[in-house]
């Protein structure tokens, strides 16, 4: 067994995928580095992300599973199931051996189903970010908002919010992994932060404007106003809006 380990990273993945066929290796894994156990047997590998080779690759897979493969490969990752690169490396060897069939429809393989089971969860997750996101205007002038996904939805959400919202600065982070995307009139960058723990709500909302607990209250007061008690159906609201996404939610406070 040869074991690669890689970086996390989408480039790394692909990086350790050349190298595996660069060194002609056989019985491959492919392993984030900090999931790494001791294996008796096996020849552990480290696979420094290398830009050139991680585009030969994309190119070839491109040629193969064309864009709907990549795009399943990518939302697969995005998922962060401990287990995508053993489907991710059997869709790969799995597109190389047969170039002639369109293997990316075959869903008897069973990686290629699998990669289409988490491109839906990771594209629900997607969805429903670009609906929950709240923002609130902080002292900055920024426009701030906080999720805690599921899934690693935020390389996908930005062009949304970017589309959408384009004559404002803006930055939505995700608390679970600690880093955001930050959109400055004019490129959406990845950002990271650290908050202090002795912080508690309320200190925290003294970094935004004065007006903004009134728009915030108005809001609420917008959603209280047009539900209609006797229509109410709490569990089909849970339903469309589970409750792990009420913590972000500003109407949350009232509905």
């Amino acid at each position: 067994m040869n074991i690669l380990l890689y970086d996390h990273t989408f480039e790394g993945f692909l990086t350790a995928v050349f190298e595996a066929y660069e060194f002609k290796l056989k019985q491959v894994k492919i392993v984030k580095e900090a999931l790494q156990t001791e294996q008796l047997f096996a020849q552990t590998r480290k696979v420094f992300t290398q830009a050139p080779k991680a585009e030969r690759v994309y190119q070839k897979l491109k040629s193969l599973i064309g864009d709907l493969g990549l795009h399943r490969m990518l939302y697969t990752f995005l998922s962060e199931d401990e287990d995508i690169e053993t489907h991710l490396w059997a869709v790969v060897q799995y597109a190389l051996d047969h170039p002639q069939r369109k293997i990316i429809q075959d869903f008897s393989h069973p990686s290629v189903l699998k990669l289409s089971q988490y491109e839906q969860m990771v594209h629900r997750e997607k969805h429903r970010m670009e609906a929950f996101v709240r923002f609130r205007l902080t002292l900055d002038g920024i426009y701030y908002a906080e999720i805690e996904p599921d899934f690693n939805v935020l390389p996908v959400i930005a062009k949304h919010f970017k589309d959408r919202y384009q004559d404002q600065k803006w930055m939505i982070f995700d608390h679970k992994r600690t880093y955001g995307i930050y959109y400055d009139l004019h490129k959406v960058e990845l950002v990271e932060m650290k908050f202090a723990n002795h912080l508690n709500k309320q200190e925290g909302l003294e970094m935004l404007v004065k007006d903004e607990k009134l728009y915030q209250h108005l809001w609420q007061t917008y959603f209280k106003k047009t539900t209609i008690q006797a229509r109410k159906n709490s569990r089909l609201h849970i339903q469309h809006v589970p409750k792990r996404y009420w913590k972000y939610l500003t109407e949350k406070f009232v509905v």
